[in-house]
């Protein structure tokens, strides 16, 4: 009976049973339909059958606005690990080490140069999967290489927010952010020069309460979660019912929060044709975007 039961049933067992990658089906967290993550992929990460849009990695994301996907990789300035040797359940370093790991690059914001339509464009990305795309020293000095580029290079400059704010761990060294970047956009201003920003699923805290709601013209993706604190924070302190899809992009586009509410497939033409007015450029010509290699 053992013999059974320990060779011949686990055999069996594994011939019959198949091999399934991972990530072969993604549940849609709106619906919690199970799509084919091919399909997604196809789609631009927007579910069809919901039209829920999902997180799409900063280099995939550069990757899907430039022309052919390709653009140069701005170099971004080094800062000081843990300056503060914080620790809480966790030491802070082991935490970047982890989130460096898991996503391949040193911190939540990358910057790239390149051809939008034909015209020079500098875009910003911030990656919520990096530590929830927070902002620190790392991520703000990014940022602000951004707009030095941007002004640099004479160029608009497209800024991609997702983040759950502050990166606590580096104390009143990430608050200093908010002054910087907005002395960043500022400078940005000075040399006259569009800046957009394209508020995605979620930007909230220190970000929106800084360089994430000062551009020329906001742009949100739908259904998107835009706000300083949460709505369950608010309806605790001011002990009131929010109203339906409060904090959401369709509901600040209502409100005046927002210019724009923008399905991803019509993203890269609007962002395009802004770039053009704002810059008084000529129209570009009719040009065919090459298939992007959706795998950063």
């Amino acid at each position: 009976m053992n013999w059974i039961s320990n060779v011949v049933r686990p055999k069996i067992r594994s011939f019959l049973r198949r091999e399934t990658p991972e990530n072969l089906w993604i549940k849609c967290p709106e619906s919690g339909q199970l799509v084919f993550y091919k399909d997604v992929e196809a789609n631009q990460f927007v579910i069809p059958s919901s039209n829920y849009h999902m997180r799409i990695s900063a280099p995939l994301r550069l990757k899907g606005m430039f022309d052919n996907g390709e653009f140069e990789d701005v170099a971004l300035p080094e800062v000081q690990i843990d300056p503060l040797k914080f620790r809480d359940e966790r030491r802070y370093i082991d935490r970047l080490k982890d989130a460096r790991t898991k996503t391949g690059y040193q911190d939540a914001v990358k910057v790239g140069v390149g051809r939008l339509e034909g015209q020079m464009v500098t875009i910003g990305v911030q990656d919520f999967d990096f530590m929830g795309g927070s902002l620190g020293m790392a991520a703000g000095d990014a940022i602000i290489t951004g707009f030095e580029t941007a002004v640099r290079r004479q160029t608009p400059y497209i800024l991609f927010a997702a983040s759950g704010g502050a990166r606590m761990q580096e104390g009143i060294l990430s608050l200093m952010q908010l002054p910087r970047t907005t002395v960043g956009v500022q400078m940005l201003r000075e040399a006259k020069k569009p800046y957009i920003v394209v508020l995605t699923n979620p930007t909230t805290g220190g970000v929106t309460a800084s360089y994430a709601m000062l551009g020329d013209v906001h742009i949100a993706e739908p259904g998107a979660l835009i706000g300083f604190a949460g709505p369950r924070v608010i309806e605790q302190t001011i002990r009131e019912k929010l109203p339906e899809g409060f904090q959401r992009a369709e509901y600040l586009a209502a409100h005046g929060m927002v210019d724009m509410v923008v399905h991803r497939h019509e993203l890269r033409s609007t962002l395009a044709e802004l770039c053009r007015l704002l810059t008084k450029a000529p129209p570009a010509p009719v040009q065919e975007q090459l298939p992007v290699p959706a795998h950063a």
